[in-house]
């Protein structure tokens, strides 16, 4: 029960704030108790007599709506859904639904007037009580009458056809460019017009707001009512207090169509007790009192609907201090949690790439890790709790608490700062996408199995990750390896797909930089003789020097054809294109690459004599760093720190020969 009792204070404490009340563009409302949302679909206006004035079909960007709700309404489901008690379906609020051809849901099918009538007489309980409301007056007087479906069609919001009957889903006539009607382009695919929610507006003289959602008083009024009613006293587990208890609890959680509950008990048939209980409520099991559930149901769906939860299908996931503050996603990149707009290190111009010193663009980016993580932490007090919570769903009407964690503010930030630093490295998501830091777990999980797989898959990844990330627990080494073998097949990759590669090699140097056993830094380093690094920058050699070779070319011959072009411009290098090869046996497969490179020098030479003697200087420097003959003759596959190596030795190169050109540049503009 510990994640209900947190979450019911976090209720209690984010009420107090107005900013969480009101919401805004990024997040939520939070709402009060004994209230839902709701998409509605058509607004209808009346007087304060409950006369008829208009109606319209609201806009796609209209359609959220707060509306009362009991325990019943909030986790309605089955064949007999029991109504809202104010705004719901046609159904429910129209008392000419039948008349016009509507058809009920179907435990009402065999009288189909109930729907309706249980909403009029539980209106009428509400207007006859002492917490009465003028509005409601006005929507009861209204309803009353049973002519909602055809003020409607005389609106032309709703329409009929030649026997007087709803038309239920638009037909479009063959070759006709006409447009749908605006009700059946809002509702969702898949329903017809029959689903349309009504919500209400009244017009009354000197009211400021005569939208009912937006009523604060008509909230209190129904929320006064609705407490009168509760009958079941108890023992709440939560607040160790006698209070009415909930025997419903409400679902829409993470969306509103969500028919999945954390809590249920339905009746005393079917799979309901399975022999444990036979009652859902008294001494038997853990009893909840009704206002503790719809505070802690309101609190974790604003929490997953907020802007920093984590969403992939039915699974979310969820981090919060009981304040309501912001903190950094644990499962985001690091891009994304901490929202960085401060400048990334430009790679580009940092002489350190080219020197071999990237160990200090790794301490660059970990005082600003430092800095951010304490924006954060001063907002925190130093004795709340960290809360960190995921909930998952098997079937559509139950859902589980899949992940839970209480942490210390410390004991969260620490174990966030060392992920974020101990698995860091240069990253490329695309073009306009370049940043320092570690990868999602989601992100690792499109790395190791592709961006196609299924979300079943995708979703066991990203559980299996966070013990990782939240407990420092041991990476899986199935997905280190996975990730290192696709990444070495760099010619699986399509010329339009090698950015996709890009990344993926970003995200394996992070994970064998954060799983290795010695500490790596975040680049070149020209002092480790392991046999792996070094066939990883021998590697990088090879690829660059290809490379090179054929953009000279490409600037000599320029009276190619465009498509002679590109085919050169597509053709991967010998060392893309035996890299998974070479990772499997380097010391048979490097010679057969360095015969590759013959042509490709003497291109160079001719062209580039001091680079070439640059890269042949580079090359016996590399191979005379082995420790022995031995060493660089045998023939075990390389671990994933040839992948750093690689990374980082392209990098330096390329960065090299952007600095020498505009040297070049330079001298020449000067002449």
């Amino acid at each position: 029960m510990s994640w209900l009792a947190q979450l019911y204070e976090t209720y209690e404490c984010c009420s107090q704030n107005d900013e969480f009340l009101k919401g805004n563009d990024n997040n939520p409302a939070l709402l009060p108790i004994s209230h839902t949302t709701q998409n509605a679909h058509i607004e209808v206006v009346l007087n304060q007599k409950g006369a008829f004035l208009r109606a319209q079909v609201l806009e796609k960007n209209d359609l959220l709506t707060v509306v009362p709700c009991t325990e019943g309404s909030a986790g309605r489901s089955g064949s007999k859904p029991v109504h809202h008690p104010l705004c719901d379906k046609l159904q429910y609020v129209a008392g000419d639904y039948v008349n016009f051809g509507g058809t009920v849901t179907v435990g009402y099918s065999k009288n189909p007037l109930e729907p309706y009538q249980n909403y009029l007489k539980d209106l009428s309980q509400w207007v006859e009580s002492d917490d009465t409301h003028p509005k409601i007056q006005a929507i009861y007087v209204y309803v009353k009458q049973a002519c909602l479906i055809a003020d409607l069609v005389k609106a032309q919001c709703l329409y009929v056809n030649e026997q007087g009957q709803l038309i239920k889903q638009w037909e479009k006539a063959p070759n006709s460019k006409e447009e749908a009607p605006a009700i059946f382009r809002i509702m969702p695919a898949g329903q017809t017009i029959e689903a349309a929610f009504v919500r209400w507006v009244v017009e009354i003289q000197g009211d400021r707001e005569p939208r009912t959602w937006q009523d604060s008083s008509l909230r209190k009024a129904w929320m006064s009512f609705y407490s009168k009613r509760a009958t079941t006293q108890g023992l709440c587990m939560v607040t160790g207090t006698m209070s009415p208890l909930a025997t419903q609890h409400p679902s829409g959680i993470r969306h509103g169509a969500d028919k999945a509950k954390l809590i249920s008990s339905n009746d005393s048939s079917g799979y309901t007790f399975r022999g444990r209980f036979t009652d859902s409520e008294g001494s038997q099991a853990c009893t909840v009192s009704s206002e503790v559930s719809q505070k802690a149901h309101n609190a974790l769906r604003w929490l997953i609907q907020r802007k920093q939860a984590y969403r992939l299908g039915d699974q979310a996931f969820i981090v919060w201090a009981k304040t309501g503050k912001p903190l950094p996603s644990p499962w985001a990149n690091t891009k994304d949690a901490f929202d960085d707009d401060e400048d990334e290190v430009d790679l580009n111009n940092d002489e350190s790439v080219s020197t071999g010193q990237i160990g200090d663009v790794g301490h660059a980016y970990a005082q600003r890790l430092i800095r951010k993580m304490k924006g954060y932490r001063a907002s925190i007090q130093d004795t709340q709790r960290i809360l960190l919570m995921g909930v998952d769903s098997a079937t559509p009407g139950r859902m589980a608490v899949t992940f839970y964690r209480e942490l210390e503010k410390s004991e969260f930030f620490e174990r966030l700062e060392y992920w974020h630093q101990q698995f860091a490295w240069f990253q490329n998501y695309g073009k306009d996408s370049h940043f320092i830091g570690a990868p999602s777990p989601k992100d690792i999980a499109e790395a190791a199995y592709g961006q196609r797989l299924d979300e079943n898959l995708k979703k066991a990844t990203v559980e299996r990750l966070l013990p990782c990330l939240i407990d420092k627990a041991h990476f899986p080494p199935d997905l280190v390896r996975s990730i290192s073998h696709r990444v070495s097949n760099k010619a699986a990759f399509s010329p339009k797909d090698l950015w996709e590669w890009e990344k993926i090699l970003g995200i394996a140097c992070a994970l064998v930089r954060g799983t290795h056993k010695e500490e790596m830094t975040m680049g070149l380093d020209e002092e480790r003789t392991t046999r792996d690094y070094l066939y990883g920058r021998l590697l990088a050699v090879a690829d660059y020097i290809e490379e090179i070779a054929q953009l000279d070319k490409g600037k000599k011959q320029d009276n190619k054809s465009d498509d002679e072009k590109n085919s050169e411009k597509k053709r991967q290098t010998n060392a893309a294109r035996f890299m998974q090869r070479f990772s499997q046996n380097p010391s048979q497969t490097w010679p057969m690459l360095y015969d590759y490179l013959n042509p490709y020098l003497s291109r160079i030479k001719t062209n580039r004599y001091g680079r070439w003697q640059q890269m042949m200087q580079l090359l016996d420097e590399i191979q005379n760093k082995f420790e022995s003959v031995d060493d660089f003759n045998r023939p075990d596959p390389l671990t994933g720190e040839y992948l750093l190596a690689y990374h980082c030795q392209r990098k330096a190169l390329w960065q090299g020969k952007a600095n020498n050109e505009s040297e070049t540049s330079d001298l020449e503009n000067d002449e």
